[in-house]
Order: C-alpha cells, then structure tokens, then sequence
C-alpha cells in the first residue's frame, strides 16, 4: 500500500468513496476541490494498492487565536468496502497526525456522524477523545 498526496486524476475514485459514505458527488465536484487543497496547506491524501485508490482521508490546517500553534481538522476519512479492518484507516490518520505536527498544530479533532459508532470505536482506539459538541446551521448554497 502506498500513501500519497491526491492527485485530480484520483477525481473519480474519491467521488466513489464519498458515495459509500453517504456524499454522493460527481468526478467534476471533486476535481474542483482538489485544486483548493492544492493551495495551503491542506490535503487530501489517498492510499492506494496496486495503482487503485482504495481510501482517503482530508484535512485541514486552521490556525487558533486563543492558544499557540493551530488545529488540524480532519473533514473526511473513509476505506472502500473490501478493503476495510485491515489497517488502513489507521495508517492514513498516521499520515494526517505526521502532516498535523509538520504545520505546527497542537490539536488534531474529527467529526462524525453521531450515526457511526464503529467510527468513534475506530477513533477512540487510536487515542481521540468526545469532549464537545457541536452545532451546525445550514447557510443554503
């Protein structure tokens, strides 16, 4: 398996893994985003087994104005079905934690549905703990 920064060619397939996690989104969506990340420094980083994207996680760096350093946002992580429970997961959020400490940041947070609970299983078994909650409005498009 081969962790890397994503590439717009790998479009297609992350449209594919938001769509097993509940985003439905087109290849020309995706593409469109990656050009942002590609700016700052935020990723999307893959991984991939024999040339096949076979998950993702993305991230974000945002810089905190009440405490030093920043706070890297992790905004999705998801493995493709055949391929889940075998480390993966964990190996991808390795590589965000590395990115994370790179940009000076003294927090690392993930969000997830309250629906998913073998995620927050996932995510309390690599060291995350609940400590807030969170609130959202919806601004439209």
């Amino acid at each position: 398996m081969v962790i890397r920064t994503a590439r717009a060619s790998d479009a297609q397939a992350l449209a594919g893994l938001l769509g097993q996690l509940g985003y439905p989104n087109t290849t020309r969506f995706v593409q469109k985003k990656l050009m942002r990340f590609s700016k700052k420094d935020d990723r999307v980083f893959v991984a991939t087994l024999r040339g096949q994207v076979i998950g993702f996680a993305s991230c974000h760096i945002v810089p905190l104005i009440h405490q030093s350093g920043n706070l890297c946002r992790i905004t999705a992580i998801i493995v493709a079905h055949g391929f889940r429970n075998s480390n993966i997961g964990h190996t991808l959020m390795q590589v965000v934690e590395r990115h994370a400490r790179s940009r000076r940041c003294t927090k690392i947070e993930v969000t997830s549905g309250q629906h998913r609970s073998k995620a927050h299983r996932f995510y309390g078994r690599l060291g995350y703990r609940e400590v807030s909650r969170r609130f959202l409005k919806d601004l439209g498009t």
